[in-house]
């Protein structure tokens, strides 16, 4: 997502002897977030002393519990940024002090016509689109929760401006990167790993040597894990490799000694790796991960497998998954 104007600041959190602090940045009077604990307790995921929302809760009594739900669901640091700060600005347009349940579908196109329109700059059509999305997912919540009877923002539409679509690599290519990446056990190992199993760069950082299956060659199995704190932690997922990766795998652990971490460097290192391969196979497109992921995401459609069972290999969210369902139709089936 787009970074937004100054306006937009991270709240920041400050550890005194008694309770933490939630900076006054956001809703001006500083909010307990949580009362100390005794030393003797078992510390496992913030909790939060508020008290309980209601229908008849302002804007500013939302944002420590919003903020709590969003690092619960796993969400980034910078979208946690950005959606308090929508959420700040929203107040600033219709006051802090607003029930939330007075809040009606017309008040927030008045706010998002106003934010289109009724400035000098007009924001960049990816931040609008993302604040659509702040709208969808703090008022779901609510909706969820049940703070409020209807959800105000469910007949949205979200219109995201369209990315451009990348170069994908031909026949050729792909064959040719495989050839220069098998010179290097570690780089051939990373680029099958998200050209024929589809992972994300995290999934590949994070990935240990206990959750490669070798049991059954054929075929070879990897589980992706999240950090158990996390929501994501309902996508794990397990997939399945061409049996060739076995002996990729067992010859990369041989000659790098692999005992944990299956890549022990840092992510950079990975698009080093990778632009090294792409040097000696004499590739000129631009070639990232990604773009390794999306030739995977391609081939699978192409090969007839559905959405629904490409978007559980991909292990996508819902808010991902909108643009990335539209962007695989139109790379594999161009009209």
């Amino acid at each position: 997502m787009q970074k937004d104007s100054k306006q937009e600041t991270q709240p920041e959190s400050i550890l005194t002897e008694d309770v933490i602090i939630l900076e006054s940045s956001l809703f001006g009077a500083p909010t307990v977030v949580a009362e100390a604990r005794d030393s003797s307790e078992e510390r496992t995921s913030p909790s939060v002393s508020v008290h309980p929302l209601t229908d008849q809760s302002g804007l500013a009594a939302c944002a420590v519990p919003y903020r709590q739900e969003l690092m619960l669901r796993g969400k980034s640091n910078y979208t946690i940024t950005c959606f308090l700060s929508d959420l700040k600005m929203f107040g600033d347009y219709i006051g802090h002090d607003i029930p939330v349940g007075r809040i009606t579908k017309e008040t927030l196109t008045d706010w998002l016509m106003k934010l289109k329109f009724g400035t000098d700059h007009t924001p960049a059509p990816k931040t609008m689109a993302r604040r659509v999305t702040f709208l969808k997912n703090f008022f779901s919540w609510l909706a969820r929760e049940g703070v409020v009877r209807e959800d105000p923002s469910a007949s949205l539409t979200l219109e995201r401006p369209l990315p451009p679509l990348p170069e994908l690599l031909s026949e050729d290519e792909i064959q040719r990167l495989l050839t220069a990446a098998s010179e290097d056990p570690r780089c051939h190992c990373l680029v099958y790993l998200v050209l024929r199993a589809g992972l994300k760069k995290e999934e590949v950082m994070g990935l240990k040597v206990h959750h490669i299956d070798l049991n059954d060659p054929q075929p070879p199995l990897i589980t992706v894990h999240f950090p158990a704190a996390m929501e994501k932690q309902r996508r794990e997922r397990r997939l399945a490799l061409p049996a060739e990766f076995t002996t990729i795998f067992k010859q990369y652990q041989v000659s790098y000694h692999l005992t944990d971490a299956v890549f022990e460097c840092t992510d950079r290192n990975l698009n080093y790796i990778l632009a090294r391969a792409i040097k000696e196979a004499g590739i000129e497109k631009r070639v990232t991960l990604q773009l390794l992921r999306d030739i995977f995401a391609v081939e699978q459609l192409r090969a007839g497998i559905s959405l629904d069972a490409l978007r559980e290999k991909l292990g996508l969210s819902d808010e991902a998954w909108l643009e990335s369902k539209e962007k695989y139709r139109r790379l594999a089936f161009p009209k």
